[in-house]
Order: C-alpha cells, then structure tokens, then sequence
C-alpha cells in the first residue's frame, strides 16, 4: 500500500480491486491488488511534408505542424463539478453514461495509448497513428478543392482539416491544440508554383511600375495644377490690387479736389475780408478827409468873415450906409457860398460812398458766385471724366469678351481675322485698290516671227543650217529696237547696232521726217 502522486504534467491511471474500468486521477492510495501507471498529457508537434493531389491532378508538397495531446478538459461523465448541461453528452450531444471510457478523453488515451507510451516504441507507435490520421484526411479534403479554391480559401482549408482531422482524433483522446499550413511548395518534376510565383512576380512589377507611372503622373498634373492655380490666384490678387488702387486713386483725387475746393473758399472768404477791410479803410479816410475839409471850409469862412468884418469896420467908418449894406450883401452872400459849398460836398460824399460800397459788394459776390461755379465745374467735369473712363473700361473688356467667344466660334484667331475682313469689306476694298492700281495701264505687246520656218509648228531645229539660226538673230534686232523705242522711248546708238535697212524704226524716222518737211 503507498499513496502516488502525479507530476504537473502527468496523470495516474489506476486499475485493480474495487476499480470498474480505469480511474485517472493526479494522487491516489494504492492498495494492494491494484496497479498504478504514470502517462504523460503534454502536447507534441507532428511536423509532415505530405504530397497530395488537387482535384485537377496537380500534385504539390504541403508542409503542415501539428501540436496535438491528451485532452485534459473533456472528461465527460467523470467530470467532477456542476455542468452547465445535466447529463454526460459530449460536444455532439451524445450520451457516455454507459460507455466503457464514459466520454472521458484521458481514459480513452489511458486505455489505448498511455501504456504504448511508456517507451520509445509505443511513441514512435503514437507517432505513427497521428500522421497516419494528418496525412489521410488531408489527401482525402485536398482530392475534393481546386488549386484555386486552396490559395483563395486558405482560413476555410484550414478549418475544415482541423475538424476532419479532430474527428479522428477524439476516439483516441486526443486533441489539437494548434495546427500551421506552411506555403505550398511544388513536387519533384513539377514547376506549377514557380511559374505562378514568376507570373506574380512580373505581375507585381509591372504593377508597380504602372503605380510608379501613374503617380509620376499625378505628380506633374498637380503640380501643373498647382503651379496654374498659383498664377491664377497671384492674377486675381494683382487684379483686385490694382482695382483697389485705382479705388484709393479716385479717392485721393476726390479728395485733393475737395481740399481745394475748400482752400479756394477760403482764400476767397480771407480775399473778400481783406477788400472789405480795404474799402472800410478807405470809406473812412475818405470820411475823416471830408471832415477836414468841412473844417477848413469853416475856418476859412471864419477867417474871410474876419476879413470882411475888418474891412466893414473901417469902411462903415467912412461910409456907415453903404458899408453897412455891403458887409450885409457880402455876408449874405458868403453865407450862401460856404452853406451851398457844405451841401454839396456832403452830397458828394455819400453818392461816393453809397458808390464804392455798391461796388464793392457786387465784386465781391461776382467774385464768390464765380469761386463757386468754377468749384462746381470742376468736381462735375472730373465726374464726368471719371465715368468716361469707367464706361470706356467696360466697353473695352466687354469687346475683348465678345472677341474672345468670336475667336471660339470660329475657330481660332485667324477665323475670326477672315470674318473681321468680311463683315468690314476689306477684301472688297482690296480688291477696288487692285483694280484702281492697274486701271489705265495701257501695255504694248509686240508679236513677231522671223525666217519662213517660224510660221510652221515644230519646224524649228529641223533643217536649219547654222546660216538660217544668223539670219534669223539679225531679222531678231530690227522689231526689238523698234519695240524698245516704243515701249521705252529709248533709242539705241546707231554705232552699237548700226541702221538696219528696211526697218520698223527707219521706215518711222523717214515718215517722221516727211511730215516734218525734211526729205
């Protein structure tokens, strides 16, 4: 009797007295009459190079590692612990109550396999039945899949092998804990993978030279893009620039006017005080002048009454009567005199005054009405001139825009030219100056034949000796003199070529002589 204990890997697989089937347990007594065995329940990798066969008999290697052990977490109904599901189904809802194992997958491993694994052949023994199962269901899924449906559903390949091969496996206890599908690799003598992988390759190439391409493409286009919308918007900036310049121009001058306006006003305003502070003067010194000489009228009337008085004295002296009459006339009279000269000089002095001051103001508002219609003039014509110009701009860029929709229509700068012409009649024109050019010219055409081998055609240089080609350069000369005497009035000297006898020009010179009375 000795109580055992399993390794964290391990477990205990006792059978003998008071034990039905197998009980598979981490510590237990061992009693007597019973036999204890220790198997491990680590997983092992199972690394195969299988050659399989696709549905259209292409053959190819596939490379699989397989991790698979003892499933230590399906016990079934030996599971110790409340299950969620009463009853000791399995994971395909079957129930293990009254099998052997009881659904429990360390029994099934401990039963079938533990005690082969207890040495080197029983795991070369394991061994042989795991790959066995790997490689027979993998040749058995891959018969039924195209090389295409392989690569482009490599997940559900994937799966689907783990689920056929863990069905076998769990007869056996065991389970896989991680299963890996290396790439696919061609078979002796086959070059199917090696051309897909070239064809790839070049495929990828071309690609991505294509992508290069396209991207050097969409580099320059937006960099063009964004070179012309660059321009573009320094264009509009410039535009709007010059726009507002011209906007603070007209600003600045609507102001400059004003201002001058304003110093126009005032310096009227300050001119118009100064004449009126001139005349004032002036109205005074005239009246402080005829004050004076109301003054000196009255001392000199003052003084001649002295006189007279004087001289009445001593006359009255001699001749009381007659002086007394005469100093009274005299008085009378100087009297009337200084009081006529008094009433006249202050008649004089107010028309003078009511004059200069009647002038003076209509000068001065003559002067202000003309200050403030020429002020007037002047912001009207710089208005004026202003919309001039506004409304020439417009028109301007109005034509250009008809012009430029024209120069479409047409076809281009060179149609809308000819269509210019046309509309303006200057091919009509043209055509006038053309005719006005040649009309009235009178041209001379001088036709002639020399030798009697000239009037047949195709005769020249058949039978002609070279006597005939010198007779005939001389019969040449005569028409061209006379010719180039009618057409140009130019004689040749009679020393060069001499007078040809019988000629155009000497038969004119005789007749020309004749009727000149020469013989």
């Amino acid at each position: 009797m000795s109580y055992k204990i399993a390794a964290p890997d391990e477990y205990l697989a006792i059978t003998g007295m008071n034990i039905k089937n197998v009980l598979i347990t981490k510590a237990a007594w061992v009693l007597p009459f019973q036999r204890c065995n220790r198997f491990s329940v680590q997983p092992h990798d199972y690394a195969m190079n299988l050659q399989a066969m696709t549905k259209e008999k292409l053959q190819f290697l596939l490379p699989v590692i397989f991790t698979i052990g003892p499933d230590v977490n399906n016990r079934g109904a030996n599971a110790k612990g409340p299950r969620p599901n009463a009853g000791p189904q399995d994971q395909h809802g079957h129930n293990h109550s009254n099998d052997e194992d009881r659904g429990d997958s360390l029994m099934k491993y401990a039963m079938l396999l533990a005690e082969s694994t207890a040495n080197k052949n029983g795991s070369q023994h394991l061994e042989n039945i795991v790959k066995g199962i790997i490689e027979g269901e993998t040749r058995v899924l891959v018969s039924s899949m195209t090389m295409e449906e392989i690569f482009t559903e490599r997940e559900e390949f994937k799966r689907r092998i783990f689920r056929n091969i863990q069905g076998e496996l769990d007869q056996f206890g065991l389970k896989i804990y991680n299963a890996n599908v290396k790439e696919l690799k061609d078979a002796v003598g086959s070059t199917y993978f090696q051309s897909l992988s070239q064809k790839a390759h070049e495929g990828a190439t071309n690609q991505a030279r294509i992508d290069v391409a396209e991207a050097q493409l969409r580099g320059n286009v937006g960099e063009a893009e964004r070179h012309g919308q660059q321009e573009r918007s320094i264009a509009k900036i410039n535009a709007e620039t010059a726009v507002q310049k011209t906007d603070r121009d007209v600003e600045r001058a609507a102001a400059e006017a004003n201002l001058a306006t304003q110093k126009t006003v005032l310096n009227r305003d300050v001119e118009i005080a100064r004449i009126q502070a001139t005349r004032a003067t002036e109205s005074r010194d005239e009246d402080l002048k005829k004050e004076v000489q109301v003054k000196r009228a009255a001392a000199e009337l003052e003084r001649l009454r002295a006189i007279d008085v004087v001289k009445a004295a001593i006359a009255r002296e001699s001749k009381q009567q007659a002086a007394d009459a005469k100093a009274y006339e005299v008085e009378a009279e100087a009297r009337a005199k200084a009081y006529k000269t008094k009433v006249d000089a202050e008649t004089q002095a107010a028309a003078d005054y009511n004059k200069t001051t009647k002038n003076t103001d209509a000068a001065a508002y003559k002067t202000k009405m003309d200050a403030e219609a020429w002020s007037d003039a002047a912001i009207k014509n710089a208005e004026a001139n202003l919309q001039k110009k506004l409304k020439e701009a417009e028109g301007m860029v109005a034509m250009a825009n008809a012009y430029a929709k024209m120069s479409e229509a047409f076809g281009g700068p060179s149609g809308l030219i000819q269509y210019m012409m046309i509309e303006k009649g200057t091919y009509v024109e043209l055509a006038k100056a053309n005719a006005a050019a040649v009309n009235g010219m009178q041209p001379k055409i001088s036709v002639w034949n020399t030798g009697s081998e000239a009037g047949s055609s195709g005769a020249v240089g058949q039978g002609q000796d070279t006597a005939s080609t010198l007779r005939n350069v001389y019969q040449l000369l005569p028409p061209l003199m006379s010719t180039i005497h009618d057409q140009t009035g130019i004689t040749l000297p009679e020393w060069q070529f001499g007078r040809m006898p019988n000629s155009d020009l000497t038969l004119r010179e005789q007749n020309e002589s004749k009727l000149n009375g020469r013989k």
